[in-house]
This record gives C-alpha cells, structure tokens and sequence, in this order.
C-alpha cells in the first residue's frame, strides 16, 4: 500500500513539473535563454534584474524581452574606496546606535518657544531625491539630524487625498476639516458662505491658544500670506480662493457676510495680534485701482487698502511694512519694531532659483527677522514657517524648483536650531501633504538625479528619467503620437522642464501617503509613531502648556 502511495505521489510530481514546463511562461522564459545563452533561471528575474547592471544589450535584437532593456556596459562602483570595508558601515552603524541609545534622556520642560515648520508637498520621496540632488544618496538635511520621527496621516475627513486648506486645520487647529475649507469643522461644507458665517463651526489654531497664554505669534512662507497654509493660523473660510472680497462676490455671496482671508489678517481676531506677518501676495489687500510698488494692481473690489489699514492699526507700536530685501535687512528688528509686515511679492515669491536676490529676501533672512522680533518678549513665541513653493514645483513637475525649494527650506531650519536652544525651544517640522513623484529605476551612485537612469533602458529602447510623476502636464512634452520623447536629446535640468507623466493633467495633484514629522527640543519624543494629522498641534500646545487640553503644566499630567 506504502509503495503504490509513493508511486501515486512521483507520478503526481511529473504531471505538475510538465505542467510547469509547457506553460506559456516556461517556453517564453526557455526562448529567452536560447535566444541569449543565459541560464535563465539563475540570471534572469524580472522584478529584481541584475544583468542590465553589467552586460551590454544583445546586438541585432528586432524585438525586446519585458525587462531586458540595458544601457552600454557599466562598471558600477561606491562613490568612495572606504565603502568596499565592512567597518566603514559598522562605524556608521554603531554611530547611529550611540545616537539612539541617548533617547532615553528625555526632556520634559516646558517648551518655552515653539517654531513649527511646514514644507509645502514635501512628501518622503522628495527627501530622498534632495540629498541627491545635493551630491550625494548618504547625505542629511539639517532636520533628518532631529532625534524624533514620526509618520503622519494626511487625509480630509471627506477626501482621501487631501489639499492644503484642510491640512492646515488640521496641523493647526487640531481638527480634521472638509476639503478646500480652512478653520472650520466638518460641519462646514466648501463654499458654504452661511457655515462660515456661524462660529460654531469655527475651530482655532494654535496661535490663538498661544495667544491666549500671552505669547507672541507670527508667520513666514514663501508664498501668498492669505494662500492655504499661513491662512490656517488665523482664518477661517469655507472656500481658502476666498482671499479678497472680489472672489467671494463672483461665487455669488456677500462679503460683508463672509469675510475674505485678506480682511481676516488684518482686522481678525488672531490676525491683528500677530507681531510678524511676511511672505508674498501684495494683491490680496490692495483695491483693483491701486498699483503696487512692482507695477501691479490689486485685487479688491470694495477699494480698500488693507496695508494702510495694518498700519493705522498699528501706529501706536514701533512697527515697520517692508517691502523688499534692502528694506528688510535695514529694518532694526533687533531693537526697534515690535510688529513687521513683509509683502515682497504681488503674488507668491519667485523660486528661489528665479528671484532677484537683491530685491527678494531668502526663507533663511525672513525667518531669522523674525527671530529678532519674537525673540526680544520674554513671555515665548509660536512660529510658523512655511515653504510654500516645493509643492508649485511638483505641480508643474518641474523637480529642480521643488528639490531647490527644499534646500532652502532646511537652511532655514538650521539657521532657527543653530540660534534657540533645544532645551527651552521645540522645532516641529512636518508636511502637509505629498506628491505623486517618485525615483525609480537602478542608476549608480551619484547619478543625476535629474537625469536619466544610467543602467538601464525602457523596452521602448529609449532611457527613462529616474524621476517621474503618476500625473501632470509632463505626459504631453514627453509621450508623443509613435514613441516616447529621447530624454538624451533635451536638456532635462532646465528650470522648466516638464518631467514625464503617467497620466496627462494640466497641473499634477497631491499623493494621499503619510508624510514624516521630525521634531527636537522638549517633549519632541512626543512625535514619534505613527498618527492622524490633527494630533500635532495638541502635542505642540502639551509642550508648551497652551490651550485647553491636556498641558505638561496640568497637574493631571
């Protein structure tokens, strides 16, 4: 009986091996290795390819195999000799451990100072193409150093891919709002002017709370002052493109009844109170009859002049309105100016890669302006930083503008750690959301990351970028009627050059992934795991004693 089950068993073996053998996989996988010479099954695995990395492609070939597109023979190396010895990476390895192990000193005080960063779309992907873009895949920006990282979920709580507006009432107001719409609850649809108007769906940021303790709050972003993001410290608007009275009456609502974000800066309950307001979008306070310093005119259409407003308002203090760099840097913030209004633009700031720097400031001398000011009252501050402009440059899939943007961003952050001490002033750093870029493909070391892969091509037989979008205005300049675009025929590091798409979209949207959050200073252990985006601004008013939750001071802590 023993003997015919084993038989049964060898036979039902064979069967299965000459099932296997005669399946159309099999034969296209044997004809590839007749075809090439190659033992198929031990060389050749299309999820995780080796051979493009070191042989030529085959001459002659009329017709490509799924993945067995390859650039020239390459010899791919470590950027250093030292990398070839374990003990370099044992070295690092134990240093990182050495970092690691001193967590466990934890700091509990009172964040005296709070300074949050936001990067605009700066999603995961995006900080790993920036250390290459800067030279090199092991590099670190400034905040990568912070000892605490966390993940952050970012949806609205009617999309699942969220916008800026509802980010910032989440990230700042600790509620999870409805797309679209900034400092109101879920209550309150987009574009609903009567939802706006009844303050029982107004939520307050963390700048109000701050304020409330007798701390002194501003802002700085490298985009307009009344766009998404900084309009979240102090707004509150079912629709965040109701910047100026204008927008709201072509929706066909009253403005006197829904106030436009521009109005709320200025006349605004939190706004009025901010000691430092600096960024771009002269437009939004100045009447459509009323030209700017640059030329340009206004966007209200009720002529008010909201900037001579802010300084009415404030003619009693020792206040300054600047207007460009030269004005910002002579401005004693130091000493003399207790409230700065910075407009530099008309609209967003130019990229950084675009501006005039004699006439733009950097993100680094704004923020580091308002250091001065905040700094000189002894009660602590809440800052929010924001750069705007690496999400306008992965919009139009333009990646050196959005890596160049984040290079910025971290100098500007490690200006702010290099000048507080983390034992009194918490740094957060966080976005808001991500992108649909990502880095693909297996080029060596230090290739250009904004080039094209360097170790294999596309079955097309043409290269491939190593950056590339999900969707966006890239799909039209770079796939055409026959083929694909040469990408070794066009300069890919020009500023405006569309990268590749997968889909075509005027304008590439935002990514629904969770986004990281570095932090460092007191109660930053408070920033690791993994956890809904609204948390952030409770954990930030815990460490400062803020706000009407649980506080580090409360004594039921």
């Amino acid at each position: 009986m023993a003997t015919m089950v084993n038989v049964l068993r060898a036979c039902l073996f064979l069967v299965s091996v000459g099932l296997v053998l005669t399946s159309p996989v099999a034969s296209r996988h044997r004809q590839e290795a007749d075809d090439t010479g190659a033992d198929t099954e031990a060389e050749y695995d299309p999820m995780h390819p080796q051979r493009f990395l070191f042989e030529p492609a085959p001459p002659n070939r009329s017709k490509r195999s799924p993945g067995k597109a390859s650039m020239p023979k390459l010899r791919f190396e470590p950027p250093s000799a030292v990398e070839h010895h374990a003990q370099y990476w044992h070295n690092i390895a134990q240093d990182t451990l050495d970092r690691q192990l001193h967590k466990d000193r934890l700091n509990r005080k009172v964040a005296k100072n709070v300074i949050m960063f936001l990067g605009d779309g700066l999603s995961i992907p995006t900080l790993a193409a920036t250390r290459v873009y800067l030279g090199d895949e092991a590099t670190e920006l400034s905040f990568e150093r912070f000892p605490y990282v966390g993940l952050s979920k970012t949806y609205c709580a009617n999309v699942q891919v969220a916008d800026s507006a509802c980010t910032a009432t989440a990230y700042l107001a600790g509620v999870k709002a409805n797309y679209g719409t900034i400092g109101l609850s879920a209550a309150a649809a987009l574009g609903d002017c009567s939802a706006q108007n009844d303050t029982a769906n107004h939520v307050h940021s963390i700048a109000k709370w701050a304020q409330d303790a007798g701390l002194s709050t501003g802002f700085v972003t490298t985009t307009e002052v009344t766009n998404a993001s900084p309009a979240g410290m102090y707004a509150h608007t079912a629709n965040r493109n109701w910047e100026h009275n204008g927008a709201i009456e072509r929706d066909g609502h009253d403005p006197t009844v829904c106030q436009d974000i521009a109005t709320q800066l200025i006349h605004g309950e939190v706004g009025r109170k901010m000691r430092v307001i600096m960024g771009g979008g002269r437009r939004e306070f100045l009447p459509v009859h009323e030209a700017d310093i640059e030329g340009l005119p206004g966007r209200r259409t009720d002529g008010t002049d909201l900037i001579k407003h802010w300084q009415h308002h404030h003619s009693r203090h020792r206040s300054a309105y600047v207007q460009n760099r030269v004005q910002l840097l002579e401005t004693r913030t130091e000493q003399e100016t207790d409230y700065l209004l910075g407009l530099f633009a008309s609209k967003h700031l130019a990229y950084h890669l675009d501006a005039d720097e004699q006439q733009q400031p950097t993100l680094s001398e704004m923020v580091s302006k308002a250091l001065d000011v905040l700094e000189r009252h002894g009660e602590g501050y809440f800052l929010f930083v924001e750069g705007g402009r690496i999400d306008h440059g992965h919009h139009y899939t333009q990646p050196i503008r959005a890596f160049d943007e984040t290079v910025e961003f971290a100098k500007a952050i490690e200006m702010a750690r290099s000048r507080t001490s983390p034992d009194n002033t918490l740094i957060v750093v966080t976005a808001d959301h991500s992108h649909t870029m990502t880095m693909s493909g297996y080029s060596s070391r230090k290739n250009d990351i904004l080039g094209v892969n360097n170790g294999q091509q596309a079955d097309d037989e043409l290269p491939y970028a190593t950056i590339s979008y999900a969707n966006g205005p890239g799909y039209d300049r770079n796939v055409q009627r026959d083929a694909r675009l040469d990408l070794s025929a066009v300069d890919m590091r020009d500023k405006s050059f569309a990268f590749p798409t997968t889909v075509p979209l005027g304008l590439e949207t935002h990514g629904g992934d969770d986004v990281a959050v570095f932090a460092d200073g007191p109660w930053a252990h408070l920033f690791s795991g993994t956890y809904e985006q609204h948390f952030l601004p409770h954990a930030m008013a815990y460490a400062a004693c803020i706000g009407s939750g649980r506080t580090a001071c409360s004594t039921e802590s």
